[in-house]
């Protein structure tokens, strides 16, 4: 199954809702990162010039458990990404390893310079983190079940949101400010829980943005205006998508939040009428807070004449 499914996420009337479907036994939830990848040199990016926004971690809280945890998986997964052993964690591709405790980062044969002095440059607490977000495409958060709070985050491609401003929070806290959001925070806390039992869950979360990027931190890359003209403002639009996956340590009452971002321009991914006439329907039903909470209020009527005229 591939990352995002599109008749499972896009559907009408569009609601904002928690949207949690059980993962199918076997399925793939990590993806390495190809080093000369576009979403590569933006996670680079963020780690060279601002890690401290990105590899976060809550006062007290030890993250060596979940991390190991998801190294575990990611060698099952995508072995050819990264390889674990007693002393540390390897990423073959990258040609760099960095030891559990992130004291020390080894260069191996064929080491990708720019990764091998970026994590060197890192403060050994966040080296493990900045190893797995540059080896795997997903990005990454520990929830902890009891108190629903994100105490580890290794975040470099946010969807106009600040990891720092959420680090230490409840899941409830964290998306206050989503529109229409009264079916999400209430069902905050049992979620929460919910996802660090053994049975694994998924869920999906799109918008249409004219920002091309992956990154889209709200400091770093301010929302566009959308161009005048519907032919422009076409033209600029893309397809963002997240599949978002837990990884859960019942033992710890953890779970890892995996996010794969996914960014495309929108007529490359709209390429059939079937789909033009699902996410016509989905825009067609927002409400008003929740196209002003995605940036979508001055660009609806472009976008519903132009998926009308596809279906």
């Amino acid at each position: 199954m591939p990352p995002f499914d599109f008749d499972a996420a896009v559907t009408a009337p569009f609601r904002m809702q928690p949207g949690l479907r059980k993962l199918a036994a076997g399925s793939r939830t990590l993806h390495a990162l190809e080093p000369g990848s576009t979403a590569f040199f933006e996670k680079l990016a963020v780690l060279r010039r601002a890690p401290d926004a990105a590899l976060l971690c809550a006062d007290g809280f030890d993250p060596l458990p979940a991390w190991r945890a998801l190294a575990d998986e990611a060698q099952q997964q995508c072995p050819e990404a990264l390889t674990r052993d007693a002393d540390g964690l390897a990423a073959p591709r990258l040609g760099c390893r960095v030891g559990w405790e992130g004291w020390r980062v080894t260069p191996l044969p064929g080491a990708h310079d720019a990764a091998l002095a970026c994590l060197q440059a890192l403060p050994a607490p966040q080296r493990l983190a900045g190893l797995l977000s540059l080896s795997l495409h997903e990005d990454f958060a520990i929830v902890d079940g009891r108190s629903s709070v994100l105490q580890a985050l290794a975040v470099c491609l946010p969807s106009h949101w600040a990891p720092a401003e959420k680090i230490g929070h409840p899941f409830a806290a964290v998306h206050a400010p989503v529109a229409d959001n009264a079916t999400l925070l209430a069902a905050a806390r049992p979620l929460m829980q919910l996802v660090c039992q053994p049975q694994r869950w998924e869920r999906f979360v799109w918008n249409v943005t004219a920002h091309p990027h992956h990154d889209q931190h709200p400091r770093r890359h301010g929302r566009r205006e959308w161009p005048a003209g519907a032919a422009a403002l076409v033209a600029a639009a893309h397809w963002r998508t997240e599949h978002q996956s837990f990884i859960p340590l019942p033992e710890q009452q953890q779970a890892v939040f995996t996010i794969h971002v996914d960014v495309q321009p929108l007529a490359a991914a709209i390429n059939t009428t079937a789909r033009a006439a699902a996410l016509h329907a989905a825009l067609a039903t927002m409400s008003e807070a929740v196209l002003g909470y995605r940036g979508l209020t001055a660009a609806r009527p472009a976008l519903l004449d132009w998926l009308a005229a596809r279906r």
